[in-house]
C-alpha cells in the first residue's frame, strides 16, 4: 500500500479501511491533470530557487516517462496506490531517487486535488461546449431547410396556431444557446488556480503562485487559501449546467418520440438510431431518444449528490469532498455521450412535411386568424371569438377544416365572411403575417437565422 503519510502512525491501516479510504479506482482518470500540475509546480519551484535546475530537469524527465509509460500500457495504475497523487510520486521516487522526494515541496494533497479537479472540469467544459456547438450547427442547418415547412404549434399538447418547423427548432436553438453561454460563464468564473494554497493556510516557501497559474492557463491565483481547498462551487455549477442541458435534450426527445408515433407520423427515425422488438416484428422503437430522456435523472442525481455532500461541511478540507468525483465523472460522461448521440440522431431524422401541414390544417390552428379576419370586418373581438367557436364546432361535425367549407356555409354562420377569407386563413398567410421579432414569419426567421449564423461564426471557444 503506497501512502504518503505513514510517519505519524505506529500500526498499519486496516485493509478494509484502506480500501474504503482509497480513491485510485476512480481518480486515476486525473493522471494527465496531476502530471500537468506537477510540471508547473516544479518549474515554479526552480524559478524561485527552491529547486535547482538539475533537480527540475530530473523531475520533469521522470514525470514525462511516467506519463508515457502509463499511456502505452507498460506502467499500470493499480490498487496498490492510495490515489493518483501517490502513484505519481512513488513512481517518480523509484525512477529518479531523492530528487523525486522534493516534488511535493510547498504543496498539499488538498490543493493538489483541488487543482486536478479544476483542470479536469475545465477540460470537460471545453468538450461539452464543442458538442453543444455541433448540435447548434445541426439545428441551424435544419432550420434553413425548413423555413417553409408548416406544422401545428401546441399548447397543453393541443394544436394551437400554425408555425414552421424552423421556428419550432429555433426554440431549441435558443435553449442550447443559453447552455453554451452558461458553460462559458462557469469556465471564466472558475479559472483561478488553487495550487500553492497548501493544506489550508498557504506555505512558508516563497512560491510564485501567479507563475504557476499562468503556466496552467489560469487567469490568476485564488485569493483565499481556505476557500481554495474547500471550494467545489465550480463543479456544482457545471453539474447544474449539465442537468439543464439534459433537461433540454429530454424535452426534445419527448417531442421526437411523440412525432415518431403512428398517431403523429411527423418524422421517421433512421434505422441506425432505432431498435426492434424481440417478439413484435413490425416494431421500430426510438430507443436512443428514450435513453437520453431516461439518463436525465442520472445527471440530476449527481447534482443533488454533490449539493448534499457539501451542504454541512465546515472549513476547510474534509474527506467527504472525495465524493466529488465518482458521480460527477459519470454525469460528465453521460451528458457528453447523450449530446453526441442526440446530434447524430437528429441529423438523420426524416421530416414528413405533408403530414405536418395536414395536421396543422385539420387542427384548426388558423382559428385565431379567422377571428382576426372578423375583427378587421368591424366585429368586436369577443363576438368574433364566439362566432369562430361555433364555426369550429360545425367543422368538427362535418369532419372538415375551416377552409374546406363553402362560402354559403360560412355566411350561414356569419354574413361578414367573404371569399377573401380563404386567403386570410391559409397556413402560408397565417405564418407570413407574423413578423414581430421572435415570430415564425419569413422575415423574422431570416433575422433569427442571420443572428445564429453570426454567433456560430465566432471562434469556436471564447472566454
Amino acid at each position: 500500500m503506497a501512502q504518503l503519510w505513514g510517519g505519524r502512525f505506529s500500526k498499519s491501516t486496516d485493509e478494509k479501511v484502506y480500501e474504503f479510504n482509497a480513491s485510485i479506482r476512480f481518480d486515476k482518470r486525473l493522471l494527465t491533470q496531476d502530471i500537468a500540475g506537477s510540471r508547473a509546480h516544479v518549474k515554479m519551484l526552480a524559478a524561485t530557487g527552491i529547486l535547482t535546475e538539475q533537480e527540475k530537469n530530473q523531475i520533469l524527465g521522470g514525470l514525462d516517462s511516467i506519463e508515457a509509460d502509463t499511456n502505452n500500457g507498460t506502467l499500470q495504475i493499480t490498487d496498490a496506490y492510495e490515489d493518483v497523487h501517490s502513484f505519481v510520486e512513488a513512481n517518480l521516487i523509484e525512477r529518479i531517487g531523492d530528487a523525486g522526494k522534493k516534488l511535493h515541496t510547498g504543496r498539499s494533497r488538498n490543493d493538489q486535488v483541488a487543482l486536478d479537479m479544476k483542470l479536469y472540469t475545465r477540460d470537460r467544459i471545453d468538450e461539452t461546449k464543442e458538442l453543444i456547438g455541433n448540435l447548434l450547427n445541426t439545428l441551424l442547418d435544419l432550420m434553413k431547410q425548413h423555413t417553409d415547412t408548416y406544422m401545428p404549434g401546441f399548447t397543453h399538447l393541443q394544436k394551437a396556431q400554425p408555425l414552421t418547423l424552423a421556428h419550432h427548432l429555433g426554440a431549441y436553438f435558443e435553449m442550447f444557446l443559453r447552455d453554451d453561454g452558461r458553460l462559458t460563464d462557469i469556465r471564466k468564473r472558475m479559472n483561478l488556480c488553487p495550487l500553492g494554497s497548501g493544506a489550508l493556510a498557504g506555505t512558508t516557501y516563497p512560491l510564485d503562485r501567479e507563475m504557476t497559474a499562468q503556466l496552467l492557463g489560469f487567469d490568476g491565483a485564488t485569493r483565499n487559501s481556505m476557500d481554495s481547498v474547500s471550494d467545489r462551487d465550480y463543479l456544482i455549477e457545471y453539474l447544474s449546467a449539465l442537468a439543464t442541458i439534459m433537461m433540454h435534450l429530454s424535452r426534445f426527445c419527448e417531442e421526437l418520440i411523440l412525432w415518431n408515433s403512428n398517431e403523429y407520423q411527423f418524422i421517421e427515425m433512421d434505422d441506425a438510431y432505432s431498435t426492434g422488438s424481440s417478439i413484435m416484428p413490425q416494431k421500430k422503437n426510438p430507443d436512443i431518444a428514450e435513453l437520453v430522456r431516461g439518463k436525465t435523472g442520472r445527471v440530476y442525481g449527481a447534482l443533488m449528490s454533490m449539493l448534499t455532500t457539501m451542504k454541512g461541511l465546515p472549513l476547510a478540507y474534509n474527506k467527504d469532498m472525495q465524493e466529488d468525483k465518482e458521480m460527477a465523472f459519470d454525469a460528465m460522461d453521460t451528458a457528453c455521450g447523450c449530446l453526441d448521440l442526440f446530434t447524430g440522431m437528429l441529423k438523420t431524422v426524416t421530416f414528413n412535411k405533408d403530414r405536418m401541414k395536414e395536421s396543422a390544417m385539420m387542427g384548426f390552428t388558423n382559428a385565431t386568424d379567422a377571428a382576426d379576419y372578423l375583427v378587421n370586418k368591424g366585429i368586436p373581438f369577443r363576438d368574433a371569438h364566439s362566432i369562430i367557436g361555433r364555426l369550429v364546432l360545425y367543422c368538427i361535425g362535418q369532419g372538415k377544416p375551416i377552409d374546406a367549407l363553402s362560402i354559403e356555409e360560412l355566411k350561414e354562420i356569419c354574413p361578414a365572411f367573404d371569399e377573401d377569407l380563404y386567403d386570410a386563413i391559409s397556413l402560408e398567410t397565417c405564418v407570413s403575417k407574423r413578423l414581430t421579432k421572435g415570430a415564425p414569419g419569413r422575415k423574422a426567421m431570416q433575422e433569427a437565422i442571420a443572428y445564429y449564423e453570426a454567433y456560430l461564426g465566432q471562434d469556436a471557444i471564447q472566454y
